[in-house]
């Protein structure tokens, strides 16, 4: 008698020994990518901030790579607008690693007058050039962002290796077919790569392997009590950047972040999901993607992400 093994359907039980969970499947693909880089690029980073898609790359870092170190550095734009409990997980998690850190700051470039301040206090769209200088100054070439398909229609255009040219600009015709796996990151001197292990992740994938994994957040992406108020339909946190304005009444909230940005134009949203398991329920039951729910700098026209992105923004 013959025994069929039984195939994986992508959910997270099956009857064969040998099937990959969805989440395992992921994860396989993310390390893969990571693997790939280090073999073809001489000087790769990865973007840190202190958000939950870059705390789960670097997780995912460290598990291609171990027992052996991460033979990346990180970068962060700092927009000077930063909610401090992911700084200060920022900098725990770099000093627990033994990591190295860049620090692009957009503060220094206002400072030398290089960038000016936006009327409306947002700094999200000032980190472009901070961060190309950077790529530029360091020579990294290739460089890893959290990006996800599901996030945003631009970002849906990418591919996981995307090129840049010598400007650090994104052309979407420039896109190098990616089948079977195989990832091109040929560039001209001069030019980079961006690279995006998490693209085919969901934001429900990544809260539900964070929860597989044990994976520490910064405490704003669960529910807490907060002093926001309420702007272009979102809640947002008062502060130096330019918020509240007169009119605009500050509440003590319970609230919790989806995704985390600029204090200028990240909002939070309303929720008593205060464990991961309410937040898994929470996203499973949402019909908006985190960054249209709650990012302001994606609503300033139907293209401002591309635009963006066609910059040098990830």
């Amino acid at each position: 008698m013959t025994t069929v093994a039984t195939v994986a359907t992508g959910g997270e039980g099956t009857d064969s020994p040998y099937a990959l969970s969805h989440l395992d499947a992921l994860e396989s693909e993310a390390v893969h990518i990571f693997r790939e880089v280090a073999g073809e690029f001489e000087n790769p980073v990865i973007l840190f901030s202190g958000g939950k898609d870059s705390i789960l790359m670097l997780h995912l870092a460290l598990k291609a790579f171990a027992p052996a170190p991460v033979p990346f550095s990180l970068l962060h734009v700092d927009t000077g607008h930063n909610f401090p409990e992911v700084l200060d997980y920022r900098d725990r998690t770099v000093a627990r690693h033994g990591l190295r850190l860049h620090v692009a700051s957009v503060q220094d470039y206002i400072d030398r007058g290089v960038l000016r301040e936006r009327p409306d206090g947002t700094r999200n769209p000032l980190q472009t050039v901070p961060l190309t200088e950077k790529i530029a100054a360091e020579k990294f070439d290739a460089v890893f962002g959290g990006g996800r398909r599901d996030e945003e229609k631009a970002r849906a255009k990418e591919r996981v290796f995307s090129l840049r040219d010598e400007f650090s600009q994104w052309n979407p015709r420039r896109q190098r077919p990616e089948l079977w796996n195989l990832y091109n990151g040929r560039h001209a001197p001069g030019e980079h790569v961006r690279v995006f292990p998490l693209s085919n992740w969901t934001e429900l994938d990544v809260w539900q392997y964070i929860a597989r994994e044990g994976i520490e957040l910064p405490e704003i992406y669960y529910a807490h009590h907060r002093e926001v108020f309420q702007r272009g339909g979102m809640w947002l946190t008062a502060g130096e950047w330019g918020g509240p304005k007169d009119g605009e009444r500050v509440e003590r909230r319970l609230v919790r972040y989806r995704t985390v940005g600029d204090m200028s134009c990240t909002g939070a949203v309303d929720s008593g999901a205060d464990t991961i398991e309410k937040v898994i329920t929470e996203i499973a039951a949402s019909r908006l993607t985190e960054r249209g729910a709650t990012r302001a700098d994606d609503k300033l026209s139907e293209a401002a992400m591309e635009d963006r992105k066609r910059e040098g923004y990830f």
